[in-house]
């Protein structure tokens, strides 16, 4: 495989949503102590595997760095039967905070990879931050697993050998997006935060769209940061779309004001992912709207998914969320080509064992594709309906949509 050297200073404001709230905030995870901020295994010298963790642990995107955190937490206690060791090595986990900016991002995978001499990197939340980080790993020859980060450029245009991720890909998101709504004829508007994310998921919805037959009448940016979409929403609804396709991640999300200018009345139907659980509570306005999902804790069906589910609504007292399953899966895929390794770290050895290496997940059995490393992964075709007793609009299966079926183009 060729190996690609990339310089890469990628400076942009991004602000989205995810983690805790820094040092106080931290969550317990998997019956380690993480009260300063790391999973500790008290070990021997050279007797450790040492993983180091990025995420956005305060800040817009705090939310989904603690999910992330939760999950990787018990995939190493899931993985390793609760011995928090692989082949007679201890693992410890050190967990950074980038605050969602990518040279901060840098600068904490730098203190990981020089101070801790960490074996791995895990991460991020952000886009923004897992490319700017992505060359220190080729750089140092460390794997890196990245999750839940989605921009295709990731393991596209941006890619190198030591990158391998468990999180899926816009493309993926888009392939099962558009084959919910996207047919011969059929008008689509979309609406993105303006950065990598929004820019790459755009891109593959029309992509996938376009294949299919529709046609994209606008495609309309907002700023991340942003509270009033009111300007880029009355742009939709002059374009008269047949849908109006939303790619968003974060709390600031436009569902209410999407709501208030009442857009479904005017002919035009909302297609969307099911978020977090958090921006599913806002969601009511599209209940019956027919889209996709990444992950809600009823759809998988499987062992993995049931241990997930038990335990963190016993140590958590509330079900895993969307990004959870991903930790976990992180966690999972490394101890797994540990095992296959027999405890050697050395990345140039992982990487032969890692291409092409399936596993078991929380979403079902995910593969590390040789050409660029993206796992392929199961989706979810769903439909929002209300349930008593819960109070959002809840992702209910309306079939599995296989790896194969929204494996992604190759990009890189």
């Amino acid at each position: 495989m060729k190996r690609h050297w990339y310089w890469f200073l990628f400076v942009i404001v991004a602000v989205l949503l995810v983690a805790c709230n820094g040092e106080e905030a931290k969550d317990e995870g998997a019956g380690a102590d993480t009260s300063d901020g790391e999973t500790k295994a008290v070990t021997a010298e050279g007797g450790t595997i040492k993983i180091g963790v990025l995420a956005s642990l305060t800040g817009a995107l705090e939310s989904y760095g603690k999910q992330t955190q939760r999950g990787f937490d018990l995939g190493i206690e899931y993985a390793t039967g609760g011995t928090m060791e692989v082949n007679g090595k201890k693992i410890e986990v050190v967990y950074e905070d980038t605050e969602t900016k990518p040279e901060v991002a840098v600068q904490k995978a730098t203190k990981l990879l020089e101070d801790d001499q960490v074996d791995f990197l895990v991460g991020s939340s952000s886009s923004g931050d897992t490319l700017a980080v992505l060359p220190l790993a080729e750089e140092y020859e460390k794997i890196m697993v990245v999750e839940p980060a989605v921009a295709d450029s990731i393991t596209g245009s941006e890619f190198n050998e030591y990158i391998f991720r468990t999180g899926r890909n816009s493309s993926q998101d888009a392939y099962a997006a558009a084959a919910a709504i996207a047919g011969e004829g059929v008008k689509i508007a979309t609406f993105a935060p303006d950065y990598s994310f929004g820019w790459d998921g755009v891109n593959a919805f029309k992509t996938a769209a376009e294949k299919l037959g529709a046609e994209i009448v606008l495609e309309e940016y907002a700023d991340p940061a942003a509270t009033d979409f009111t300007s880029n929403l009355q742009k939709v609804i002059d374009a008269k779309p047949d849908y109006l396709f939303v790619v968003w991640a974060g709390a600031n999300s436009p569902w209410n004001q999407i709501a208030d200018l009442k857009i479904q009345e005017k002919g035009i139907k909302i297609s969307t992912g099911a978020p977090d659980i958090i921006a599913l509570q806002f969601m009511n306005p599209l209940i019956g709207m027919e889209g996709f999902s990444v992950y809600y804790h009823t759809l998988p069906q499987n062992d993995v998914n049931k241990w997930l589910v038990d335990e963190h609504q016993k140590r958590f007292n509330e079900v895993p969320d969307l990004f959870t399953p991903g930790g976990m899966s992180a966690a999972i895929a490394i101890v797994e080509a540990l095992k296959q390794s027999d405890g050697d770290a050395d990345a140039n050895k992982l990487i032969d064992i890692m291409e092409g290496m399936s596993f078991e997940t929380p979403k079902g059995t995910m593969t590390f594709r040789e050409e660029d490393h993206q796992a392929l992964q199961s989706m979810y075709s769903i439909r929002l309906e209300q349930q008593d007793g819960v109070d959002y609009p809840v992702p209910v299966l309306i079939r599995e949509l296989s790896p194969e079926e929204t494996a992604p183009p190759v990009m890189n």
